[in-house]
C-alpha cells in the first residue's frame, strides 16, 4: 500500500482532497462530544441516516448511535481511495464511524451507491429485514445537485437561483477574501421544477412508502427531514429562490406522509445556517454565515452540526412536549440564530462591513477553519507533512 503526503487542494467552493487522519480527528471529536453529554431518554433503537457521511447526516448517526446506543445503518455517495488520489471526506469519516461504532459493540452498515435509486431502497430492506427486523427512525439528509428519477430514468438537476428576478447583492469571495457584488439571472419554471425533482420531498416519501410497503416501519417510527430558513438577507436566493422552493414541497410532503402514517410520524427540522459542503456553494450564505458566526460566539450562542443535532435530539425528537413544533408543524432549531438581538445585529453589519474590514466585523477565520475542518485540514494536532495511507477500507459496506 503506497502512502502520501495529501494537501488540501480547493476549486471554488469545494475542496477536492480530503485527509484521512484529520478526517478520524474531526469525527472522533464529535463523538467525544455526544459521550460526554447525558444518554438520550427514550431514543430511538434502530436508525437509518439517508445522506449519512457529512454535515448534518453525518451527525445525526453520531447521536442516534453514541447519544441512543442506537443500531445504525448509513447511505451515502462517496469516493474510495485509491494509490493516486484520496477519498473523499464523507468516505473517511464513515470508516472512522463504523470504527468507533464497532469498538462499542454498536451494530452499523453502509450503503455507497445512488439513495434515490430503487436498487439501494431494495438492498437496505433487505438488510434491515435481516438484521434488525424494523427501523423506529430515518433522518433524510440528502443534498444533491442531480437526481436519476427510478421510474422513467431521466436526469433532473438543481440550480441555486432567485425566482422572482434578477439578483444582485454582496457576496463573499472566499477564495480572495473579498466583499464584491454578485449578480444571478431568475431561473425559468423548467429550473425551479428540476430543482424540486432533486431538492423536494419525493424521494423522501418514496423511501418511506417502500419500508412501510416491506414491513419493516416500526410503529413507532419517526422520520425527520432537514431544512433551512434564514433570515431576509438570504432569502432571495434561498427561502423564495429555487432551493426554497424544494424546500416547500419537503414540508408538503411531510404533511402528506402524516397523512398517510399519522399525525406526528414526519417532522422538518428547520436548522441553523453553518459551514457545510452544501451550503458553501450558495452565493451570499457564506458572507452571511462568515457574520452570524462573528455575533453568535459572542453571545455565546454558537453551535456546529454535532451540537446542533444533539440538541434536536435531547429537546425533540426524544421529547414528548407538543410545544416544540411551531405554527406550521415544524421544529425551530434554528430559533437561537433567529432572535432579534442575533439577527439586528448582522443586520447593522451587513450594511457596514467591507473587504478592510472583514476581520472586524466578520468571523472568516472561524468560516474558513470550520470549512477545512470538513476535509480533515487545518486541524493541529494532525502533521500534515507525514505521509498517510490514502486507502482505508469502510468494514461494513455493502455495496
Amino acid at each position: 500500500m503506497v502512502d502520501m503526503i495529501i494537501e488540501p487542494k480547493i476549486r471554488g467552493f469545494i475542496c477536492t482532497t480530503a485527509h484521512p487522519d484529520g478526517c478520524e480527528l474531526h469525527v472522533q471529536k464529535q463523538i467525544d462530544y455526544v459521550k460526554s453529554k447525558p444518554s438520550l431518554e427514550d431514543a430511538p433503537k434502530c436508525v437509518l441516516v439517508v445522506g449519512a457521511s457529512t454535515g448534518y447526516g453525518l451527525a445525526s448517526r453520531i447521536v442516534a448511535a453514541f447519544g441512543g446506543k442506537a443500531s445504525t445503518i448509513g447511505i451515502f455517495f462517496e469516493r474510495e481511495g485509491s494509490e493516486r488520489k484520496p477519498a473523499s471526506a464523507g468516505w473517511y469519516n464513515s470508516v472512522v464511524f463504523e470504527a468507533a461504532a464497532e469498538k462499542e459493540g454498536l451494530y452499523a452498515k453502509s450503503f455507497n451507491g445512488d439513495a434515490f435509486s430503487n436498487e439501494i431502497k431494495r438492498e437496505v430492506i433487505a438488510t434491515i429485514q435481516k438484521d434488525l427486523g424494523q427501523v423506529d427512525m430515518i433522518v433524510y439528509s440528502l443534498a444533491s445537485p442531480r437526481r436519476v428519477d427510478p421510474v422513467t430514468g431521466q436526469i433532473y438537476k438543481s440550480v441555486l437561483k432567485p425566482t422572482k428576478s434578477q439578483f444582485t447583492d454582496k457576496n463573499l469571495n472566499t477564495d480572495k477574501k473579498e466583499i464584491e457584488s454578485v449578480t444571478i439571472e431568475s431561473a425559468t419554471e423548467e429550473e425551479i421544477a428540476q430543482t424540486i425533482k432533486v431538492m423536494g420531498g419525493e424521494d423522501w416519501k418514496m423511501w418511506i412508502e417502500a419500508l412501510s410497503e416491506a414491513g419493516v416501519l416500526a410503529d413507532n417510527f419517526q422520520t425527520v427531514a432537514y431544512s433551512y430558513i434564514g433570515p431576509k438577507i438570504t432569502w432571495e436566493i434561498y427561502t423564495d429562490g429555487t432551493i426554497g422552493h424544494a424546500k416547500l414541497d419537503l414540508e408538503k410532503t411531510a404533511q402528506e406522509l402524516n397523512n398517510q402514517f399519522g399525525s406526528g410520524k414526519a417532522v422538518i427540522s428547520i436548522n441553523k445556517a453553518l459551514v457545510t459542503q452544501a451550503s458553501s456553494a450558495i452565493p451570499v450564505v457564506p458572507l452571511y454565515i462568515s457574520i452570524l458566526y462573528k455575533v453568535m460566539k459572542s453571545k455565546g450562542l454558537h453551535e456546529k452540526c454535532v451540537e446542533q443535532i444533539y440538541r434536536l435530539f435531547a429537546d425533540h425528537l426524544c421529547s414528548t412536549d407538543g410545544s416544540q413544533f411551531d405554527e406550521k408543524g415544524r421544529i425551530r432549531i434554528d430559533n437561537w440564530e433567529m432572535r432579534e438581538d442575533v439577527q439586528a445585529e448582522v443586520v447593522r453589519i451587513w450594511k457596514e462591513i467591507t473587504t478592510e474590514t472583514i476581520d472586524e466585523l466578520a468571523d472568516f477565520a472561524g468560516y474558513q477553519k470550520e470549512f477545512y475542518n470538513l476535509f480533515g485540514f487545518d486541524f493541529p494536532e494532525i502533521d500534515y507533512n507525514k505521509d498517510t495511507a490514502p486507502i482505508r477500507p469502510i468494514p461494513s459496506l455493502l455495496r
